[in-house]
């Protein structure tokens, strides 16, 4: 069948403006895949606004970027910021994207983690970081999903450089896609799941307006991914994790875009399951 934008819009009965809670809740089961929240979306905003954007957009899960939670906090500032986080309904899952280039940035994002309770880091180690970062990966028991950042990226510009560089180290070690730098790369993401899903333990989902570098962020739906087909092969890889929407587009107002994202990825989970 087609699938539009216009018709996931309509069957969720909610327009870009208009999305109160309840809106999101009309069916009784839930997706297999599971919609959550990079914090990066809502840089300009403080952590009160987003615990009240994602109650009213439903989202449960979160990977907080260090604008929500320094990563210089103290393991006490740390657990304090979590706790509100907690009691909000909110389950912070990872911290990321965190930027590792010495020894201490590897230490102290491993601290960062495991006083927040986090179960993933998602991580830029440099290369020669890598066997470092396996050890804490297995003394503390977190996985690490490797971003890749697309154009301009000389460390992990795709999911190929960090797959190459991890096939061999401790299976905790995985992949974080960024499907919108892989099509900025003129590469298509279904490809990279169908090929790497094994080891992708997280994801940040996103749409651009082109395949060139200089492509921008934009609304889901609104871009050249094909969604449903990626969100086809999602399942079809069995793949695990959250599937984080990262909305970069109006940094300062950002929410009306954030809620169309989620709609409209709402109403592709939901038709996937209706057809």
């Amino acid at each position: 069948m087609t699938y539009s934008r216009k018709t996931f819009l309509k069957h969720l009965g909610i327009t870009a403006l208009s999305v109160p809670a309840l809106s999101f809740q009309q069916k009784t089961t839930t997706p297999k895949l599971t919609i959550g929240l990079a914090s990066y979306t809502l840089r300009k905003y403080s952590v009160s606004q987003l615990i009240d954007i994602c109650k009213r957009l439903n989202i449960k899960e979160v990977a907080l970027k260090n604008f929500h939670l320094p990563l210089d906090a103290s393991d006490s500032e740390i657990q304090a910021t979590i706790s509100k986080l907690k009691d909000a309904g909110l389950n912070i899952y990872g911290g990321g994207v965190i930027y590792m280039k010495n020894e201490a940035e590897v230490k102290n994002a491993f601290r960062y983690a495991k006083a927040a309770g986090m179960k993933m880091i998602i991580g830029v180690p440099n290369h020669d970081l890598l066997p470092l970062v396996e050890k804490y990966v297995k003394e503390n028991d977190i996985k690490l999903a490797i971003h890749n950042h697309g154009p301009g990226d000389d460390v992990y510009p795709t999911p190929a450089t960090v797959y190459d560089k991890i096939v061999n180290l401790d299976k905790r070690i995985g992949l974080c896609i960024d499907i919108g730098h892989v099509v900025r790369l003129g590469m298509n993401p279904i490809e990279a799941i169908k090929k790497y899903g094994h080891r992708m333990y997280d994801m940040h989902l996103k749409d651009v307006d082109g395949i060139v570098a200089k492509s921008e962020s934009i609304q889901i739906g609104r871009g050249v991914i094909d969604m449903p087909k990626l969100m086809k092969a999602l399942k079809d890889s069995n793949y695990q994790g959250v599937m984080s929407i990262e909305y970069e587009k109006d940094a300062d107002n950002a929410e009306g875009g954030l809620a169309e994202s989620v709609g409209y990825v709402r109403g592709i989970l939901d038709m996937m399951d209706r057809y």
